[in-house]
């Protein structure tokens, strides 16, 4: 369960002084999606989750555990996977960055290749283990990318814009990857299907949720809010969210 109070983040830019306004959020659903216009804090509210940014005020708590002051054991639990696989495969090969996640949870090094290989042949991966990352196409780095997160067994995985760099056919391989989790998934998303792949919607709108709700109800609300003069109907989560 990932829970926020009074979560806010600010930044000393004058222009952009508050990411996000503080809010009370609590999360438990299996899938959660978010969306909202670039910029509106999205990524910032998904950083939150695993730490790789904290709150100014109020607190963050994944199963309990502060982000602030727990961020080692939390990042244990908690899995990001970026847009741009590229930004995290560090290793030359698909196979090295497996073995790479592996190295704080198994000692012997025969074993991480033997468990980097089950993982690489579980996303259907293994004929590339070797393979530089540069010379894989965009969708087997992403799965390569989700094959290194889920490697090490989180118990949350946060994904930002996970297909927006895809072409259709690896989008929905990410998209029946991400359905199929035991893990709690929370993810953001500018392709509106995709947002409705989930049980539940967060609509952000700089920097404050305007609609917490079903998928199609927060979809409609987005669209709502997108169009010229439109303003989404606020839903009873979000205005107790941000007061």
């Amino acid at each position: 369960m990932i829970h926020f109070a009074g979560a806010s983040v600010s930044t000393d830019d004058p222009q952009y002084r508050t990411i996000l306004h503080p809010f009370d959020l609590t999360l438990s659903e299996q899938r959660v999606s978010i969306i909202g216009a670039n910029g509106s804090g999205k990524s910032t509210l998904l950083k939150l989750i695993n730490g790789l940014v904290l709150p100014d005020a109020g607190r963050v708590q994944v199963g309990g555990l502060d982000t602030s002051r727990h961020g080692g054991r939390v990042r244990q639990r908690v899995g990001f996977v970026f847009t741009d696989p590229l930004a995290q495969l560090v290793m030359p090969t698909g196979r090295e960055d497996v073995e790479l996640s592996l190295r704080r949870q198994v000692k012997s090094g025969a074993e991480r290749r033997h468990r980097a290989e089950a993982v690489l042949d579980r996303f259907g991966l293994l004929h590339l283990a070797d393979q530089s990352i540069y010379d894989l196409s965009g969708g087997e780095r992403q799965l390569l990318a989700l094959a290194t997160v889920l490697a090490v067994g989180p118990t949350v995985l946060v994904a930002d814009e996970p297909t927006t760099l895809l072409d259709l056919r690896n989008e929905e391989r990410i998209r029946a990857l991400l359905r199929c989790l035991d893990q709690q998934v929370v993810f953001t998303t500018h392709n509106l299907d995709f947002a409705l792949d989930s049980d539940r919607t967060l609509v952000i709108d700089g920097g404050k949720l305007v609609f917490d709700g079903k998928p199609r109800d927060a979809v409609d609300a987005y669209c709502a809010l997108s169009s010229e003069g439109g303003r989404a109907p606020a839903s009873p989560a979000a205005g107790q969210a941000f007061p």
